[in-house]
């Protein structure tokens, strides 16, 4: 086996979150890897760690967590349909992923929505009840 084909069955753990679509650059992979956002079948690894076809892959970004498996190597960053083909979500992880985010739409409408800037009008309420207060 000459070494030629022995990196073709391996490709580096940032390039292929990058190709994967994880992460937008493989700098935010690298330092998402080693910030202990990304283990590798359970263990903590370094981004230059290579990756098979089978290994398992749990990603934390955010609230968000992602447990995946390889399927296909790539260290060329595709469109996202292509991308999606590079891995399969495990069953519980995107049951768990959509509830959690259904959980966090029913707690931010709850919240009232978004805190924005008072405009022109909700100014003029502000003063209005303010001076009435004096």
């Amino acid at each position: 086996m000459s070494k030629q084909d022995s990196d073709s069955d391996k490709v580096r753990l940032d390039k292929w979150l990058w190709a994967a679509r994880f992460f937008k650059t493989r700098s935010l992979a690298t330092d998402a890897i080693n910030g202990g956002h990304v283990h590798l079948n359970g263990a903590r690894v370094k981004p230059s760690r290579g990756v098979k076809v089978g290994d398992e892959l749990r990603i934390q970004k955010g609230v968000v967590e992602f447990i995946v498996h390889i399927i296909v190597l790539s260290d060329r960053r595709g469109p996202a349909p292509v991308a999606q083909t590079l891995y399969k979500e495990t069953e519980a992880s995107q049951s768990k992923r959509e509830a959690d985010g259904e959980q966090r739409r029913l707690l931010a409408n709850a919240a009232g929505g978004p805190v924005k800037r008072p405009d022109k009008r909700d100014r003029r309420k502000i003063i209005r009840f303010t001076r009435r207060q004096d």
